[in-house]
């Protein structure tokens, strides 16, 4: 039973949806105080089975402000019209019950679900438990997206309540057992395999699911085992006759065994003689190095008095030599001041030679003078002589001043033009610039439409291929066709495209009915139309088929405000950042009905270009083009009368200066004769006393002479004191030279002494190095004895060493050891034997030491392999005798139960004068994992049984198909109650009448679980049981206050209308 609640806020065409109540007992309204109480644990025996619905709380969800819902123990029928909240009670029932909100198909999150405007939700399902009812409650919290849940009233987590849901077999993510509306589809998609998992989870015993489990995963470790017994087998068998061939191998190679442990006894004996050789040898060279090192010895005493005879001869060498150097300090000294005086007489010499060329100079210059008079002399007489031949010159300073005044005018010509071209190429970048702007503002627009048309060839390949056809015979239009096209249009390329024609009277610039400052109170900021631009034929399309000039656009004001905006704008169509608000007026109770959408996110009007600025940029670049051609022309032109009037002026310029030179002719030569005779004055005014000079010259030239003497007899003087040092220099290196002789005859003995003790000592070295080497050798050869003997360092060698033979796999052994001091002693006899035992042993060719460790290995091989599968077989005995018994267990229960559903299916379809059936298939009976049930149908005579698919039968023939399969469930579920959401709305009134009567019947017998069956419609005349549950449930502004509904008093006043009918 549902009941209403008081609204918390003013009724609006919103307001909260409620369920009308109903009277379980008498079918009619009854008054329930307080309608979402705090109800306890109901101990009940009645006609409820275990875990069915009791009651269904609902706070803040969805449609519901509060809603209290009493299901009855049968079959309850929910009807109400569409969008009344049916299905909001199927959304309780399943989040109410740990359901994920994806069951439904509706939502990811569980904060979807509660009503908007609030922050928290509640639903609380009470279900029937013989030990106490069950009282499960779900709090959602919209912010966190989160949910609280409790048992009892007590705190609990989500696992607990899936537990506690489990225990009592409600499976709501089963499509058998619950079917919402969103997911009738999908029953149909459901595989073979899926469907056989789904039905014994609903209706089979608990251990059919489990049973069905194992026995998946028993027959996978059966392959397993099967596989690996099979190849460990083959395996085993390969390698027992790998080492059968190998056998025989195997014995020749230890016979040959045998003669290489002879082979290693001698080698082992070998060291030893050769130790005792190397042994003798060391004491023989011991004995001669002693020798050597006494010789050594007595060379180097004879030696001594040598020594300190050349250290006394090379002491009084070094006192000589320092007397040498003193000396040639001396010499050094004396010959650096004779070179001194020498420098000075050099300069006096030289200052001689200056003197002389002074004169000289002086003398070559008063002869240049003269001639120089001379030459002036003339050239002034020369000149005169010019002048008086000259021509008295005409007047010629009226023709100068003409060609100045034309001068003056071209200058000025080509000022202008020169300005002129200047301010032509000016304009000219100007306009280049404006054109590059242009030309990239071009670019751009033509980027942004490729991108445009890049979408639109993507998603509507028709649409963009009709637009280039438009591009291409745009000329065959009478009026303007905006792109892209949407008339059905068909041309050669058979593309199918929609188009619409624009309105004769332009709508685009119309006003709309209502100021945007009356909207502003609201949170409305712009019409629809002011935030994009269009051609005025779309914009104005627009306008007349949709009326954006009407639409306003608001903001998150606007929706928070909406109940309101609606109740006292009466707008048809509002818009947010977020959702679209349509407003409709009910043709029946003239009330406002709104509805509300998300909008969707920008797809194809992301990328925007004004067609018609982008029409405006080519005309003003086909301006600017014009405009550079007119400017191109002008700079031809005045390029041209430039470079005329520079040729004229350069005309004028030339006869300009022929003139001026024939009028400053005279003036020029008479200035030439005036600076000639100045020049010719001051030559004559500078004169030279040559005598004079001469006598001054020859004084000074013998005082230097005399000075130049006194630096002569000093010279003489310190070469003489030179020459004395160097005769003491000799003298002294004389007596050098014959201690040096004698120091050298000394070494020379030393040399020879040393020569011999050098050749003692290289005796005595080798000698030692010999014996180091034959003692490091002895050390070797013992220490490679003592290896091959397995000797330690502190054991001595025994009296016998035996060698130890192994022994081969077949139990035979080698010969008797040998004695180590029976076998030879000399190196000879032993390298013999060596030799005759190795040819011995070579005979064995093609033996490979690697066969027999594989032989050995093989064996062991072999047997832990054998141990290996033997316990393989008896583990895979035990699970083929495992899954015999589990297959005995879970088979045969389904084979029944299949055979029940089939025959309840099958006797519904043939009440129905079709056929259908239900049976468990599968392709290999091994294979547990594709066991699967198939449902087969038949609605015309005139076909042949076919499976039920998503696309062999029409919607309605698969809603009645699964209606009826669920119904052959119903009697055999252990499932506490069942869900199915509007199922019969593909149905045919026929078959929708059959399937409800079959509900009806089947839902209300004795012992079957509680049936939810949702619909928002009913045929007429339809049978109905007293054992049925019908809720109604309605909505709208005018439903009573919770406490003012009471179903007695409403019982009275009917029953007082009735009585008091007649008598009017």
């Amino acid at each position: 039973m549902a009941t209403p609640s008081k609204k918390t806020s003013t009724p609006t065409p919103q307001a909260s949806k409620r369920a009308l109540p109903r009277d379980s007992s008498s079918e009619v309204p009854s008054k329930r105080k307080n309608p979402a109480p705090q109800l306890p644990l109901v101990q009940s025996s009645g006609p409820f089975v275990e875990g069915s619905i009791v009651r269904i709380s609902m706070e803040n969800f969805l449609t519901y402000d509060i809603c209290e819902v009493s299901p009855g123990p049968h079959l309850n029928m929910i009807i109400g019209a569409n969008g009344t909240g049916k299905s909001s009670i199927v959304c309780a029932i399943c989040l109410g019950l740990a359901g994920k909100p994806a069951f439904m198909g509706r939502a990811d999150k569980v904060g979807f679900f509660v009503k908007r405007g609030c922050s928290r939700g509640m639903v609380e399902i009470e279900l029937f438990r013989a030990s106490g009812n069950l009282v499960i409650t779900r709090e959602i919290d919209v912010a966190k997206n989160q949910s609280f849940w409790f048992i009892n009233k007590k705190s609990t987590t989500q696992k607990v309540v899936e537990e506690q849901v489990a225990a009592l077999n409600i499976q709501v993510g089963n499509l058998c057992q619950f079917l919402p509306q969103d997911k009738v589809g999908e029953f149909a998609k459901l595989s073979k395999i899926e469907l056989l998992e789904a039905t014994e989870k609903s209706i089979g015993p608990p251990e059919m699911h489990r049973y069905h489990c194992e026995l998946k995963n028993f027959r996978e470790k059966e392959k397993q085992l099967e596989t690996s017994c099979k190849e460990k087998t083959e395996y085993l068998q390969k390698m027992v006759q790998r080492n059968e061939r190998y056998k025989q191998d195997v014995e020749r190679f230890y016979e040959r065994k045998r003669h290489l442990d002879l082979i290693e006894m001698l080698e082992a004996k070998r060291p030893w003689v050769e130790y005792e050789n190397v042994r003798q040898e060391y004491e023989e060279v011991k004995l001669v190095r002693d020798r050597v090192k006494e010789e050594v010895r007595k060379l180097k005493e004879g030696q001594i008095p040598i020594t300190r005879r050349i250290e006394e001869m090379e002491n009084e060498r070094h006192n000589l030599e320092a007397r040498i150097k003193e000396k040639a300090t001396d010499i050094k000294e004396a010959s650096q001041k004779c070179k001194q005086k020498q420098d000075v007489i050099e300069r006096k010499d030289k200052h001689i030679e200056e003197i002389q060329q002074a004169l000289t100079v002086k003398q070559n210059e008063e002869l240049d003078r003269q001639r120089r008079i001379s030459n002036t002399r003339k050239m002034i007489e020369d000149l005169q002589n010019e002048l008086k031949t000259t021509e008295n010159c005409e007047n010629l300073q009226p023709q100068i001043d003409a060609i100045t005044n034309d001068l003056r005018r071209i200058q000025d010509e080509k000022a202008l033009c020169e300005g002129e071209i200047i301010d032509k190429r000016r304009e000219r970048e100007t306009l280049e610039k404006e054109k590059k702007s242009v030309d990239d503002h071009i670019v751009r627009f033509d980027n942004l439409m490729n991108q445009k048309e890049d979408k639109l060839r993507q998603r509507f390949r028709d649409t963009y291929d009709a637009v280039l056809w438009l591009r291409s015979n745009r000329d065959k239009f009478k009026q303007r066709v905006c792109e892209p096209i949407m008339l059905t249009v068909r041309d050669n390329k058979k593309l199918r495209v929609n188009a619409v024609i624009a309105p004769k009277s332009s709508y685009a610039d119309k006003a709309p009915s209502r100021s945007l400052n009356e909207l502003k109170q609201y949170g409305f900021f712009s019409y629809l139309r002011e935030l994009f631009d269009a051609p005025d034929p779309v914009m104005s399309y627009l306008c007349c088929q949709y009326h954006i000039h009407e639409v306003p656009v608001g903001t998150e004001k606007t929706r928070e405000r909406i109940e309101r905006v609606i109740q006292e704008t009466r707008l048809k169509q509002i818009y947010t950042a977020e959702e679209k608000y349509v407003v409709k007026t009910s043709f029946y109770s003239n009330k406002i009905i709104s509805s509300n959408t998300s909008l969707k996110v920008a797809q194809f009007l992301t990328v925007t270009v004004d067609l018609e600025q982008r029409r405006h940029l080519e005309e003003q670049l086909k301006e600017i083009s014009r405009k550079l051609q007119a400017v191109d022309s002008r700079l031809i032109a005045l390029r041209e009368t430039s470079r005329h009037l520079e040729h004229k002026d350069n005309e004028l310029r030339q006869k300009k200066k022929e003139l001026l030179e024939r009028k400053t002719k005279k003036r020029q030569l008479e200035q030439k004769i005036s600076s000639k005779l100045g020049s010719l004055k001051l030559m004559e005014q500078d004169t030279c006393n040559l005598e004079e000079e001469e006598r001054k010259a020859s004084t000074k030239i013998k005082e230097i002479n005399v000075q130049k003497a006194k630096l002569v007899t000093e010279l003489t003087n310190l070469i003489k004191i030179c020459t004395s040092l160097h005769i003491q220099k000799v003298d002294l290196i004389l007596q050098n030279t014959t201690v040096i002789s004698e120091k050298n005859k000394l070494e020379s003995d030393y040399m020879a002494a040393s020569s011999q003790l050098r050749l003692t000592e290289q005796h005595f070295i080798e000698l030692d190095e010999n014996r180091q080497r034959l003692l490091q050798k002895c050390k070797e050869l013992m220490k490679r004895a003592r290896q091959v003997c397995n000797l330690g360092a502190e054991q001595t060698l025994p009296q016998e060493y035996q060698t130890q033979v192994p022994t081969i796999p077949n139990g035979h052994n080698s010969s008797l050891p040998m004695v180590f001091q029976d076998l030879p002693n000399t190196l000879d006899e032993i390298d013999a034997l060596l030799t005759e035992e190795r040819s011995r042993a070579s005979c064995f060719t093609g033996l490979n030491p690697t066969i027999v460790q594989e032989y050995t290995k093989r064996e062991e091989e072999i047997e832990q392999l054998t141990e290996e599968l033997k316990g393989k077989k008896v583990e895979l005995d035990q699970y083929r005798e495992n899954i015999s018994q589990v297959k005995e267990r879970w088979l045969n229960p389904l084979r029944e139960l299949v055979e029940k559903i089939n025959e309840k299916f099958s006797n519904f379809f043939s009440s129905m004068q079709c056929a259908g059936e239900v049976d468990l298939h599968t392709e290999n009976e091994e294979d547990y994992d594709k066991y699967g049930i198939r449902i087969r149908v038949k609605f015309r005579s005139s076909t042949q049984l076919h499976e039920l698919t998503p696309h062999h039968q029409s919607g309605g023939e698969r809603s009645v198909s699964t209606m009826l399969y669920l119904m052959a469930l119903q009697e055999l579920n252990r499932c506490p109650f069942r869900v199915v959401d509007e199922i019969n709305q593909g149905m045919d009134p026929i078959n929708e009448r059959r399937v409800f009567e079959m509900v009806v019947n089947t839902a209300c017998k004795e012992n079957t679980s509680q049936y939810f069956f949702i619909t928002p419609k009913l045929l007429q005349n339809l049978p109905y049981s007293e054992k049925m549950t019908v809720l109604f449930v309605y909505n709208g502004p005018h439903m009573l206050e919770p406490n003012r509904w009471n179903l007695k008093a409403f019982q009275r006043r009917r029953r007082r209308i009735t009585f008091t009918q007649p008598s009017q």
